[in-house]
């Protein structure tokens, strides 16, 4: 039977609101309602919160004992199977509480983990997902208890078997390092690939964007690339490239990014390198955002953020406000772009003004001209032919009269012929 058939799991969400000056990296409700969405796109069912408002979190136990006794008569009272939190806990911290609840219990981290593994479909996806679980899980082996020791028991048990795990941390560490070693000989693999790019001339533009901006939905609209998509959280996961050809014959290769969320832990972050390294080599980026989201400017912030540490910066961004169509007026926000265009993938609004966009922002961008070649350079012709994207031609009585798109290099080799 298919996980996503069977009986829900029933789950409390538990979080302290501390008040910080970061409002993306504590506690709030809107953090709590996306750790809802989470829960949802693992194949869970939300039945209550306990939010606990403290300045600091509590060391052995994240949240106070007191409230963690109420945590434990709530999930009690609502048959509840987990209480999945919204912060990393630590390994002290996840022991105390799994033996405190005596409840199935999870963090951000790992719920957010488990639906990479549910999603991931390429080889170099899976690898990447078992790393980053592996390395999250070692120090926590004994706080998952023994409601984890099945494989496939329900939400945070997907990818490794927590019982051979127990039986043997050396065999965790090896496979860690093999993992490393098959993942740097992928990545070896695509810088090769984008090496060849580079020498044929390929210009690429990385998709990036919180997670359910619609980067997917895009990419079908601008390629028909038949990319999953659905309005889930991490929805799609493996990055997928499609190339488009604009109106003056440069070819784009889109490329599809994972999506990015509040509180992405730094070491998922590392694990997908590899992947999220489309968008430090791109050449430009369409950064996309659910403009009908109350949370766009905050998502902004986060997905600034990703780029900033994945040093994916200094080129050029055109701001893609998708799902245009629910706004009643654009909003105006702090984004950090070099052009802004309002598109809704999904009814296929303003797709020709965002392809104008990324033809102004890619680099080679040629310009109309018309030309009259001598006979006696039928080789130029041909290699305009060749090369750039021919709209008309003729022959004049002094030459081959060619209407032509032409890049910057070819228009200094045929500016003489300018008529």
């Amino acid at each position: 039977m298919d996980r996503m058939d069977e009986k829900k799991e029933r789950v409390i969400l538990a979080g302290v609101h501390r008040g910080i000056k970061d409002r993306l990296w504590d506690t709030t409700e809107q953090s709590v309602r996306e750790l809802g969405e989470l829960v949802k796109t693992a194949g869970g069912e939300v039945v209550g919160e306990m939010i606990q408002n403290k300045p600091d979190l509590e060391t052995a136990t994240y949240m106070g004992i007191g409230k963690l006794e109420e945590l434990k008569n709530a999930a009690e009272a609502l048959d509840a199977d987990a209480v999945v939190f919204d912060d990393e806990l630590s390994p002290v911290q996840m022991r105390n509480i799994v033996d405190f609840l005596e409840i199935k219990v999870l963090d951000r981290s790992m719920l957010i983990l488990d639906i990479f593994a549910m999603r991931a479909k390429s080889g170099e996806g899976k690898l990447q997902v078992e790393l980053a679980q592996l390395k999250y899980r070692l120090p926590r082996l004994r706080g998952f208890g023994a409601e984890m020791s099945r494989t496939g028991a329900g939400i945070g048990t997907r990818g490794p078997g927590e019982t051979r795990l127990e039986n043997d941390r050396r065999h965790i560490r090896r496979r860690i390092s093999a993992l490393e070693e098959e993942i740097k000989e992928l990545k070896k693999h695509r810088g090769l690939i984008r090496a060849r790019r580079k020498k044929d001339g390929i210009i690429t533009a990385a998709l990036v964007g919180y997670t359910n901006a619609g980067k997917s939905t895009l990419l079908n609209t601008l390629t028909d690339a038949g990319v999953f998509a659905e309005d889930k959280l991490f929805a799609t996961l493996d990055p997928t490239s499609r190339a488009i050809t604009l109106d003056d014959n440069r070819r784009i290769l889109l490329v599809d990014t994972v999506g990015f969320i509040r509180k992405l832990p730094h070491h998922l972050i590392e694990a997908f390198k590899s992947t999220l390294e489309e968008a430090v080599v791109a050449d430009i980026l369409l950064h996309v955002i659910d403009a009908s989201c109350e949370e766009a400017d905050n998502q902004i912030t986060v997905v600034e953020q990703v780029l900033s540490d994945i040093g994916a910066v200094g080129k050029p961004v055109i701001a893609v406000f998708n799902k245009c169509d629910r706004l009643g007026e654009y909003p105006v926000t702090s984004l950090k772009s070099d052009r802004e265009v309002y598109i809704s993938a999904k009814e296929k609004i303003n797709i020709d003004k965002l392809i104008e966009a990324v033809a102004d922002a890619a680099p080679g961008k040629k310009q109309r001209v018309r030309v009259c070649i001598p006979y006696s350079g039928g080789a130029l012709v041909s290699r305009l032919h060749e090369t750039q994207k021919v709209i008309s031609e003729e022959y004049g009585e002094n030459g081959t009269v060619i209407e032509l798109m032409a890049d910057s290099e070819m228009y200094g080799k045929i500016r003489e012929y300018i008529i």
